[in-house]
């Protein structure tokens, strides 16, 4: 027995060594292959042991969603299987392959047929489906990006290092919301296509950052401030006679070292800033990324020249940024490919895509799959070759490229559609939170917050994101109009943005808090006011108002007031208003005025019982006229009152005018300047209440904070819904009538009386006993053509049996198996009109004691028949 064993074991293992053996030659090339010696025997136990070192860890399932949760039954057939043109794609891209690897073996191999979600290999072009939505807003790049990147959520790849086994179409990774980088890009691909742009999905190499979708050392581009771009303004040429300013006698020597000081302490913040920062910096660079440039990473390409692209970009689906074909975080392109072509880089990238050159007409750098292609090879001139001018050669060079061309096949895949509330909600489950640097935006789908909420920016003081520093929310189809809402921690500060179309017109309000007489400003749009007041200001003891296009030229209004007298009212602010002490009014040059009748600036300083009065000045003059009046009652020696002495009005005039001096002229100013002085604060103690009714406003609106609802929304549109119900109700009752009215009964023998006459008893019988009768004989017809056809049936069986009986001798197997299934058919049709005839035989009488009894209820015959019964 041990020697048989030992027979046994010498033969297993000389198989292995065959079998070894065999397989090794067939790795090598047919030229390199040549008889070798056999293994040894320790040679081969010390392969195995090896071997069986070695383990392999299976990777997770590399598919967006388990495969049970698709039902692959319900998907076209285009995704079940390929055509022949299809297959006949597959052959050439395997080919292609194995050249690929023989001539660049030191490469890594290409991305060309990967899985679909039924398991069925499908080129990658053949996966973009050019598609342009019916949505204006995604017919740009970056809207589109946009989309995108909020529509879908992020899964990793299963390797990093490797392109995923599987890439799913665009109609499933939009049902399940999530993809990897390959999904996301191969879905913005085709809708870049199809809104017009020269797009492709490009295989290459990304830093960590891009290929996990890390934003936070990028800071957020909604924090960035653009540019504000300065007009310089025009100097204007000085007058020759114009007044010299006044010599500045402040010390030169302390400005200078109060802008050192200044100066320094600016340098020690920025120095402590740049050290922190240089900090952060060395943090980072000693974590560095082991995997630097062997991460594999799908983006977009985007080529100049359609819709206007003056240069060359990539744009990151995972986060919708566009970057230079030139940034950092390209590593490398192996290939990329869009839904007619496929393209394999041949350029070094050893310093990144900064030096690459995206011709993908020049066959040197960007070696193509298919002559079928877009892109233009580049012409080579030969000057040797003199007749390629020739016709005849450019024929046929045409009819040869012809044969060797291949079109791609059309995509495999359904058109992309998107719903209105797929577009409408974007973010999956309605949210999506993005971390940055020192920030973090949060997204929610329209009506998804009750209060309208849909973007919240929140900027951090640190890098650890502890210490809020300042908080913008963005706000749709709010009844008050309010878009923006930012709020400044540090200060307390908080700015309320509005649309067009508040109640109070309302377009900027800056507030810390909402009780009344607080620091606060208002800006308003001025078109939907009638006062055409631009903006308030307004502080617990002034308040100013800017105006503009009022018709008796106001533009300037400033109050100010005094402490309050004490009383006991509910309401303060309304019943015990603040006392106004000075009011100071600007107005715009009239131009029918001359100016020195013109009011340039008028101040009622209500305590002091003055007013006083600045014109403007005109253009040939350095100074404007001033005037002041004095209202105090003065009583002279008998004790009557004095209206008018010319102690009371004070006046410097560039130019007097004779009418300006009299006594009469001087009194109606000061009467007219006493009524304006009343209206002024009418209009400021107006001014107050608005405000006070403005902050209510704002109180209600912020605890309702009701959200507006189209008309066309009839999915969240109560009002629309019940109204739809309503009809929809209606229109499905009537339905109902018209087909009780089709089915009546009664019809046939009604319509025979005369029109318009009521039924006697006589012709109720009458209409009773017909319609039973002609039930009946409809009842006894249909038993006669189901006995009819039977007996048809039975002969049509008999003269084929008797037919068979006569020819039976000379019948072929195919006659033979013709007789005998249309014996099966008849047999069965035979039996099927038997059970019919039956079972109609059963029901008859059942059917006309119903009809019966239906007539006996019919309140057309009920009151006639009940004297029969």
């Amino acid at each position: 027995m041990e020697v048989l064993k030992e027979k046994v074991e010498e033969e297993e293992e000389a198989e292995r060594e065959e079998a070894a053996e065999r397989g090794e030659k067939m790795m090598r090339p047919l030229e390199t292959r040549r008889e070798e010696p056999p293994m040894t025997q320790e040679m081969l136990r010390d392969l195995e042991k090896k071997l069986s070192e070695i383990e392999i860890v299976i990777p997770e399932q590399p598919l967006i969603v388990t495969k049970d949760t698709i039902d692959i039954s319900k998907l076209p057939l285009s995704y079940r299987s390929n055509t022949l043109k299809e297959e006949h794609l597959l052959q050439v891209a395997d080919n292609f392959a194995r050249q690929y690897s023989h001539l660049c073996p030191d490469r890594v191999p290409l991305f060309l047929h990967p899985l679909n979600e039924c398991q069925v290999p499908k080129f990658v072009s053949t996966t973009i489906r050019p598609t342009l939505m019916p949505y204006p807003e995604l017919y740009n790049w970056d809207s589109c990006a946009q989309f995108v990147s909020d529509f879908l959520s992020m899964v990793p790849l299963p390797d990093p290092l490797q392109p995923p086994s599987h890439l799913y179409s665009a109609t499933t990774v939009l049902k399940h919301q999530k993809g990897n980088c390959f999904d996301f890009s191969t879905l913005l691909c085709s809708m870049l296509i199809g809104a017009g742009y020269d797009a492709y999905c490009v295989n290459g190499y990304g830093s960590q950052d891009l290929c996990q979708m890390d934003l936070t050392r990028d800071v957020c581009p909604l924090t960035m401030k653009h540019k504000e771009v300065v007009q310089e303004e025009e100097k204007v040429p000085p007058k020759k006679y114009a007044i010299k300013p006044p010599r500045d006698l402040s010390s030169r020597f302390e400005q200078e070292q109060k802008m050192k000081k200044q100066q320094e302490i600016k340098g020690e913040k920025e120095k402590r800033r740049k050290e922190e920062e240089q900090r952060l910096l060395e943090l980072e660079k000693a974590k560095t990324d082991a995997l630097h440039g062997l991460r594999v990473h799908a983006w977009v390409l985007v080529l100049s020249g359609k819709r206007e692209v003056p240069e060359s970009f990539f744009i990151d689906p995972l986060t919708a940024r566009s970057y230079s074909t030139q940034d950092d975080h390209f590593l490398g392109i192996e290939s990329l490919w869009n839904h007619k072509n496929y393209w394999v880089n041949m350029q070094d990238c050893w310093n990144g895509c900064k030096d690459l050159v995206f011709d993908l007409g020049d066959p040197v750098r960007w070696e193509y799959l298919l002559l079928g292609t877009d892109k233009a090879q580049l012409a080579v001139a030969e000057e040797e070759d003199d007749g390629m001018n020739d016709d005849e050669d450019i024929e046929n060079l045409g009819k040869e490229d012809e044969d060797k061309s291949f079109d791609m096949p059309p995509s495999w895949v359904e058109q992309i559609e998107i719903s209105p509330e797929a577009f409408e909600t974007r973010c999956p489950n309605g949210k999506k939170v993005i971390q940055y640097k020192r920030a973090k935006l949060e997204k929610w789908a329209p009506y998804l917050n009750s209060n309208g909420l849909v973007c919240r920016l929140t900027t951090y003081e640190d890098l650890e994101c502890t210490e809020t520093l300042e908080v913008k929310e963005w706000y749709q189809h709010r009844e008050d109009m309010l878009e923006l809402k930012h709020i400044n921690k540090n200060t307390g500060l908080i700015i309320d943005y509005f649309k067009p179309g508040h109640p109070q017109a309302l377009r900027v309000h800056s507030y810390k808090s909402m009780q009344p007489e607080m620091d606060r400003v208002m800006e308003f749009y001025e078109t939907a006011r009638v006062d055409g007041l631009i903006k308030r200001e307004e502080t617990p003891k002034t308040m100013t108002e800017y105006y503009q296009g009022r018709s008796d030229f106001l533009s300037y209004r400033h109050v100010d007031f005094g402490d309050r007298v004490k009383k006991l009212a509910l309401n303060s602010a309304e019943s015990n208003p603040r006392p106004m002490v000075k009011i100071t009014e600007r107005f715009s040059r009239n131009p029918v005025k001359p100016a020195d009748e013109d009011v340039a600036e008028r101040v009622f300083l209500i305590l002091e019982e003055r007013i006083q009065l600045r014109y403007h000045c005109r253009d040939d003059h350095i100074m404007a006229s001033k005037r002041e009046f004095l209202r105090r009652t003065e009583v002279d020696s008998k004790g009557n009152k004095i209206i008018m002495t010319p102690d009371m009005c004070i006046s410097f005039e560039v130019e007097p005018m004779e009418h300006t001096k009299k006594l009469l002229y001087q009194y109606e100013a000061m009467m007219k300047l006493k009524n304006e002085e009343k209206l002024s604060k009418h209009q400021a103690w107006e001014s107050e209440l608005e405000v006070l009714e403005i902050l209510k406003l704002r109180e209600e609106e912020e605890e309702a904070h009701a959200l507006t609802i189209s008309i066309y929304d009839t999915k969240r549109n109560e009002k629309s819904k019940e109204y739809r119900e309503a009809m929809e109700r209606v229109m499905h009752e009537e339905h109902l009538r018209q087909v009780e009215a089709q089915l009546d009964y009664l019809a046939p023998f009604l319509a025979q009386l005369p029109p318009g006459e009521k039924l006697t008893r006589w012709q109720a019988a009458r209409v009773k006993d017909e319609c039973l009768s002609d039930f009946k004989q409809r009842l006894i017809d249909k038993a006669n053509l189901i006995q009819a056809r039977f007996e048809k049936e039975t002969q049509e069986l008999q003269k084929k049996q008797q037919w068979y009986q006569e020819n039976q001798v000379t019948l072929t197997p195919e006659d033979e198996d013709w007789y005998l299934s249309y014996c099966s058919q008849a047999m069965f049709r035979i039996r099927i009109l038997e059970q019919r005839l039956n079972r109609h035989k059963e029901l008859a009488p059942l059917k006309y004691l119903a009809l019966e009894e239906k007539l006996h209820k019919d309140p057309r015959l009920v009151d006639f028949l009940k004297v029969f019964i």
